[in-house]
């Protein structure tokens, strides 16, 4: 049965890694940049937003960058508080132009204040549980709107964190395919936590890989060192597998 549930997987790992996949993912976003800031800031932001409909959150992802003037790490780094008004109007779901306006004044604080985002969450890399619990902290050291540290998960509260585990998997993962980027070399992908959401926790749980019915930082840990068995390098991979299973084949 293992044997079998490991085929279906890398099966389905390549069948769902390719390149036609970005233009229907968030990833699309941050594939429109080449330099490393942009790709960053831009697959932040985009990552961050990453639920609802698809179609919704690529277009909104896009306006974010359109509004940067498709400048997203020069826009960060030096726009000037007036220039936060233009994204008055922008909102996706609950992340509101306020929220937005923060999130440009934390980066622009970790850039300048602690050489990037890869390094912040290089940091603590060796326990991605305590990186992203890091990192969230530097994110909200500036005075901020109590409401918008809900746009930012934190799995010391048992949170998945399954957006800023994709973000992860998207800046440190790196195959010969191209849809990773693979740009932060401080991080191993061994080390990452595999995003779980609706769809690869219920894909998950019916191939027998997941107990925990809750989707939470306990079921991300159990799932994660389930696939370490099958690939201990590089055990996020799978996420390609169990998100394409239970989004475009209703596994």
């Amino acid at each position: 049965m293992k044997q079998e549930i490991v085929a279906l997987l890398e099966e389905k790992y390549v069948q769902y890694n390719q390149f036609q996949f970005i233009e229907s993912d968030p990833i699309s976003i941050p594939h429109l940049f080449n330099k490393k800031e942009d790709i960053e800031i831009a697959g932040f932001l985009s990552a961050t937003i990453a639920w609802g409909q698809r179609k919704t959150i690529i277009s909104n992802a896009k306006k974010m960058v359109e509004l940067m003037d498709m400048q997203p790490y020069d826009f960060v780094m030096n726009h000037k508080l007036a220039d936060l008004n233009r994204f008055k109007h922008f909102k996706h779901r609950t992340f509101n132009s306020e929220d937005l306006s923060y999130f440009i004044l934390a980066l622009q604080h970790i850039y300048k204040n602690y050489n990037g985002l890869e390094t912040v969450f290089a940091l603590h890399s060796a326990d991605m549980k305590m990186a992203i619990h890091h990192f969230k902290a530097i994110f909200f050291e500036l005075s901020h709107p109590q409401r918008t540290q809900k746009h930012l998960a934190d799995p010391y509260k048992n949170s998945a964190a399954k957006r800023i585990n994709m973000f992860l998997r998207w800046m440190v993962r790196k195959d010969k395919m191209g849809v990773d980027f693979g740009i932060w070399k401080s991080i191993s992908p061994a080390q990452l936590m595999c995003p779980l959401d609706v769809h690869s926790g219920n894909v998950a749980r019916k191939l027998g890989l997941l107990t925990r019915k809750q989707n939470d930082w306990k079921a991300v840990e159990e799932l994660t060192e389930k696939l370490r068995m099958f690939d201990d390098a590089d055990p996020v991979k799978y996420d390609f597998s169990l998100f394409g299973l239970g989004v475009f084949e209703g596994f």
